[in-house]
């Protein structure tokens, strides 16, 4: 047997002896992830990042799916925001969705923003100081 075949079989009984174990558990949710650009009306700047810096931090303080939010803008362009929020899953981003302080941060802000790009992602690696800490790596 070549050692591809090894390992194949290898991680195949590693993973059927995990899937026989009654207390296995189902693995969990993949993480959603998604990414925004924003145009904001330079006139609004300030306004706006109060508005997104109270929302970003309510979120990640009262809702536990919301894993990270992050606001950068352009260096050059202050006034084009990216944005990269992590949720633990579907069904956290749509609890998000429907919250209190979400909806007044839409609310807030709707006239601020001149134009917004939504775009749809599928997590590949993500990592961060606090995983490896978590793992006690």
């Amino acid at each position: 047997m070549n050692v591809t075949a090894s390992r194949f079989l290898g991680v195949g009984a590693l993973l059927t002896g995990f899937l026989c174990d009654p207390g296995f558990a189902e693995p969990a949710p993949k993480p959603l992830v998604r990414m925004a650009e924003l145009e904001i009306d330079p006139g609004q700047l300030d306004r706006y990042k109060a508005a997104v810096t109270e929302e970003i931090e309510t979120s990640i303080r009262v809702e536990p799916g919301v894993l990270a939010i992050y606001a950068v803008s352009v260096k050059d362009d202050p006034s084009h925001l990216r944005f990269f929020e992590i949720y633990a899953d579907e069904a956290a981003y749509r609890r998000h969705l429907d919250s209190a302080h979400f909806k007044n941060y839409v609310e807030t802000t709707r006239l601020m923003i001149k134009s917004r790009k939504l775009i749809e992602t599928v997590p590949i690696v993500l990592g961060s100081k606090a995983d490896r800490l978590s793992r006690g790596r």
